[in-house]
């Protein structure tokens, strides 16, 4: 599908999506226990997929994007009938990998973006637990197959790839017979996630000792999370938010109220960036009023769902942004730093892409036509790139249902000039 962008403002309110993030972990975790229900989760192509496996591996979820309801299988998950397919979502494929670490065995595979990214570190503590787990193309990527089940023990995991892989652990391992110790070696990229992880472990139950080095997790616990409600989504909201500012409009996003959310930093970027924002946190109510934007210098090593929205942003902010500490940006859906030097140089944005990062010359940009890499981000940071350049064409616009699936009809109703095509 071909989403076409012109130049146009925003204004009124807009309600944020549901946290893909929470949403994932909270139906892996309630489907581990009992079951219960999940509360105004994500329904997204990347959630439907954690669904599917967790179904797979025996629990029955049911409803609608109000409440789902969740059977769960105790502890016990059961060995699939067929393979697993995650389609894109690498949560899925990280955190069911450790989930079938707890059965007899599961293959794992994805589509071809899901194929092209590493599992090394991951495997490699599956294998120090007591489970089997490899790449049937010996590449640490998709197709995997895991036979456990898990024993626990001691590992040392590389946590300089993704959080996804010390996610994945963190909700197997109490299930294991036996005390695990997981060692961080090297800086764990993207720590908010573990701790959004280690957040829903305690709301259901699990005891895990942590300084973010070592996590000792006790063997032979259960879960028990029933009437979670999910949080919104600052991921989306970013695109929302900066929406309003670049087009210096005035836009007021509900349903965000702190969390542990890394990309919660987009609010403190703006404003550094001279956007002006008031937050009534209590009511999750977040008015931005946009105006002239400067360049700031951004450290993304906790914050890499935001490096596209970021890029943007400098592109048509006065004077250079920075982005730094990124290098794990590359290893998602498609490689994001260098996706986001080459479409906005097409826009004509002055960009350096640098290995861990991007340097941004801000300035005016173009109506050109680029591409969405198939990656639900890079067009939403593309779209927002268009309301100011008019005139813009992004191919892959279908990706967007990943994790925001009415972001275009949304951006519509908001007063965005917008239309996809097929």
């Amino acid at each position: 599908m071909i989403a076409f962008v012109e130049r146009s403002r925003v204004s009124g309110e807009v309600a944020v999506p549901p946290s893909k993030s929470y949403t994932h972990r909270a139906i892996t975790i309630s489907a581990l226990g009992p079951g219960g229900s999940v509360k105004r989760p994500l329904l997204s192509a990347d959630t439907r997929a954690t669904i599917n496996a967790a179904e797979a591996f025996g629990a029955q979820i049911e409803g609608q994007e109000e409440e789902l309801a969740v059977i769960g299988v105790g502890g016990k998950p059961s060995t699939p009938e067929n393979v697993i397919d995650v389609e894109n979502s690498g949560t899925t494929l990280r955190i069911m990998s450790a989930v079938a670490a707890l059965t007899d065995g599961a293959v794992l595979t994805g589509d071809a973006s899901i194929r092209r990214r590493p599992n090394g570190p991951l495997l490699k503590s599956l294998r120090d637990l007591g489970a089997e787990a490899f790449s049937i193309k010996n590449n640490d990527c998709a197709p995997l197959v895991i036979r456990g089940k898990i024993r626990g023990g001691k590992t040392v995991l590389d946590g300089s790839v993704s959080s996804q892989f010390l996610s994945a652990l963190l909700i197997s391992c109490p299930l294991a017979e036996n005390d695990s110790e997981i060692e961080i070696k090297g800086e764990l990229k993207s720590r908010p996630y573990a701790e959004i992880t280690l957040e829903m472990l305690e709301v259901a139950g699990a005891k895990i000792e942590t300084d973010f080095r070592r996590f000792f997790v006790e063997g032979g616990q259960s879960y028990d999370l029933d009437g979670y409600t999910v949080p919104g989504d600052f991921s989306s909201a970013s695109y929302l938010l900066a929406a309003a500012a670049v087009t210096g409009s005035r836009l007021t996003v509900r349903g965000l109220r702190p969390s542990k959310q890394g990309d919660s930093a987009i609010v403190s970027i703006l404003q550094e960036m001279g956007a002006r924002i008031s937050w009534d946190r209590e009511k999750g109510d977040l008015a931005i009023v946009g105006c002239d934007l400067a360049g700031v210098e951004v450290d993304a090593s906790l914050t890499p769902d935001l490096v596209p929205t970021i890029a943007v942003l400098g592109a048509l902010a006065n004077g250079r942004t920075v982005v730094k500490n990124a290098e794990h940006v590359r290893h998602k859906e498609t490689d994001r730093l260098h996706a986001m030097a080459v479409e906005l140089s097409k826009m004509g944005a002055k960009t350096k892409e640098r290995p861990d990062g991007l340097v941004i010359e801000g300035g005016k940009l173009e109506g050109a036509i680029v591409s969405g890499h198939h990656d639900h981000r890079i067009v939403m940071a593309l779209t927002v790139a268009g309301l100011v350049a008019g005139n813009t064409r992004i191919d892959t616009a279908e990706s967007v249902s990943v994790s925001y699936p009415g972001f275009f009809e949304e951006m519509a109703r908001i007063g965005c000039c917008v239309e996809v095509r097929e």
